[in-house]
């Protein structure tokens, strides 16, 4: 899934495991979707705030609170491709 949305809410880190950094995006059609950003393999944005507008690609799953997005950096593996968060200009994969 490649989409732009805006910043609706920053959770907490997921510190369990891999550690992600997670926030839910608003898209066009007001659709919600959790961003799941692993930030053991890549960057974690710092100064992300709600409403900032943030392009993303990364593999979507569905559920009913409106899907999420996760593989949102380089795969270590290359087994498969790798997405990316573009946030005020900045590159995060």
């Amino acid at each position: 899934m490649k989409a732009i949305g805006i910043v609706h809410k920053i959770l907490p880190d997921d510190l369990k495991g891999s550690r992600h950094q997670r926030f839910i995006v608003k898209l066009k059609d007001n659709q919600t979707v959790l961003i799941i950003h692993n930030i053991d393999i890549s960057r974690k944005i710092h100064d992300l705030r709600i409403g900032d507008k943030v392009e993303f690609s990364g593999e979507y799953q569905w559920n009913s609170a409106g899907g999420m997005v996760h593989w949102t950096h380089k795969d270590p593996h290359s087994k498969q491709k790798g997405g990316w968060i573009k946030h005020k200009d900045r590159l995060y994969n």
